[in-house]
């Protein structure tokens, strides 16, 4: 017999936190602000282009070629297309994390899955962010107590899909990899990832998108607690590819 999950790591964004709805409130509202909305013609317009420099300047970041203040200033000057100082793109970035945070919150399902899991399993947190990002995330959202560890990337210095990421969070629970389900929203990043640092991999794919036949996948987190008590260590039932 293989060897049972003890914990289970958790993503944030996406996963537990609605990151896309408040990102599209927060960005109407900055927008709509700083004057800037008729630039873009649409909000979906200007998200595009964000999340496009973001994932850009993520990439950067990833490869060690930029910092974590420095992926965020050139996402904003990127964005505005100026060339702003230091200071001038750190004060546009506040402006736009108090619009942001003001739309934040957890997905329906989340404390239900958290509260149903809380006695059988271990929890902690891996995420492609910052401990300040998160952690302070986390506190807000009321959920920081659910978790024995927060660890990020930016501390790290490496980030998710590599192994390295996934068996920092394992070495700081104490267990084997074999002996943690990892679950979030994306396919390769998440699920892929963690699956060849040799945890249990869990695609969490709320938008249904389905496909993926070689993940474990769950359209919801109402779906992880009975998924774990049946047993994921051999691969997913069907009814849930």
């Amino acid at each position: 017999m293989g060897t049972p999950i003890k914990a289970v790591v958790w993503d944030v964004d996406d996963t537990i936190f609605d990151y896309a709805t408040a990102d599209t409130a927060g960005m109407r509202a900055h927008l709509t602000s700083e004057g800037l909305l008729d630039g873009f013609g649409t909000v979906e317009q200007a998200l595009a282009r964000w999340r496009a420099l973001t994932r850009e300047h993520w990439a950067r970041f990833e490869a060690g070629e930029a910092d974590w203040e420095g992926q965020r200033r050139d996402r904003v000057r990127g964005f505005v297309g100026q060339e702003l100082r230091d200071a001038e793109a750190d004060a546009w970035f506040a402006r736009y994390l108090r619009h942001y945070e003001s739309a934040w919150s957890l997905f329906p399902d989340t404390v239900p899955a958290l509260d149903t899991l809380a006695d059988g399993y271990r929890h902690a947190v891996l995420s492609n962010s910052s401990l300040h990002n998160q952690d302070r995330k986390l506190r807000v959202l009321g959920v920081r107590d659910r978790f024995e560890a927060v660890v990020c990337a930016a501390e790290l210095g490496v980030a998710k899909p590599e192994a390295a990421a996934f068996h920092a969070v394992c070495e700081e629970l104490g267990l084997a990899p074999q002996e943690v389900a990892y679950v979030g929203d994306q396919p390769d990043t998440d699920a892929r990832g963690a699956v060849e640092a040799g945890l249990t991999g869990i695609w969490l794919d709320r938008l249904g998108l389905g496909g993926r036949p070689e993940l474990v996948r769950i359209t919801g987190l109402d779906q992880l607690p009975p998924l774990l008590a049946r047993d994921t260590r051999f691969g997913a039932p069907d009814t849930f590819r």
